[in-house]
Order: C-alpha cells, then structure tokens, then sequence
C-alpha cells in the first residue's frame, strides 16, 4: 500500500473536472494535511465546497505539515523527508522540486 498526499490544487482541479479520484486512489492511504483543509475552507466557493465534504466524508488520514512557509513548500519538505510517498499535484513548481 502506497501513500498519496493530495495537493489542494490536484483536488480543486478533480471536482471541476468531475474526476472520481477517489475510486482511482482505492487500496492506498490517502494522506490530507490540515493546511490543504484550511485552504478549501478558506476560498469559500462551490468546488472547494464539495471538496471539504467529499475529503470528511471519506474518513482520510489528516497529517500535519510542520516544515515550510507555505502550504506548497510543507507538501515539498515532508515529501523530501519521506520519498516513498507519492503527490498528487498539477502543480508545477512541486513537480519541479520532488522527484516522487
């Protein structure tokens, strides 16, 4: 069993798209730090909505994040700290900074 961290931009984009990543992610801990909670609770719009109830109501494990300023660069330390952990992002600076 791999684990996933989501990303608020990677789940943003899947309730736009209407992307079940949820059946994709099946058989995997999916890891969602607070930090990512507070940013959909932040926006307040429709998407970041339904995000914060479809991620309580799949009962994810919530983490953390300790190291780093920003969201972005919590999710790229604690990456770096575990690298068999896997994001799940579109964004592009992430990308360019983890290897997993």
């Amino acid at each position: 069993m791999e684990q996933i961290i989501l990303d608020t931009n990677f789940v943003l984009t899947c309730i736009k798209q209407k992307i079940d990543f949820f059946e994709e992610l099946v058989g995997n801990q999916i890891l969602i730090p607070e930090q990512v909670l507070s940013e959909l609770a932040r926006l307040k719009t429709p998407n970041s909505g339904l995000a914060l109830k479809l991620l309580e109501k799949n009962k994810f494990k919530k983490i953390n994040l300790e190291k780093g300023k920003t969201t972005d660069n919590k999710i790229i330390n604690y990456a770096r700290e575990n690298p068999g952990i896997i994001v799940a992002t579109l964004d592009r600076e992430i990308k360019n900074k983890i290897k997993n």
